[in-house]
């Protein structure tokens, strides 16, 4: 993904909650990536994730028009909730790899209904799709 400029405060690099913004849409994207889609998966399963508690360090700060990488991988799952692993990495522009670490956190995500908001368990088929 690229910086742009509502992604930053008046000193032109990128305001520190954008980053949980980015790390939203590498985890929807994984997902997707994964055959998982949000909506189709509310809709057929009645349940959906919900994020229930970040950990954030900032180690670089981005600036406007930066190329990043940012990542997104299952560190661990329970029951009714799972931990995701996401990096924000600066991007060479020479060979298109990832740089300097730029940001790294971990989120985890629990498994609701969507009518109650109640938790409940990660389906079965969810678990196996995130776990290959």
């Amino acid at each position: 993904m690229r910086v742009y400029w509502e992604d930053t405060d008046a000193g032109g690099i990128v305001f520190y909650a954008n980053y949980l913004k980015f790390f939203e849409r590498s985890r929807t994207e994984w997902l997707r990536s994964l055959g998982i889609e949000q909506q189709r998966l509310k809709e057929s399963t009645g349940g959906l994730f919900v994020v229930i508690d970040t950990r954030i360090r900032y180690h670089r700060p981005a600036r406007l028009d930066d190329a990043l990488i940012v990542t997104a991988s299952l560190l661990e799952t329970g029951g009714a909730s799972m931990i995701i692993r996401q990096q924000a990495l600066l991007k060479k522009e020479q060979n298109n790899s990832a740089g300097a670490l730029l940001c790294e956190g971990t989120i985890r995500i629990g498994w609701v209904n969507a009518g109650s908001w109640q938790p409940a368990r990660i389906p079965a088929s969810i678990l196996d799709r995130l776990k290959t």
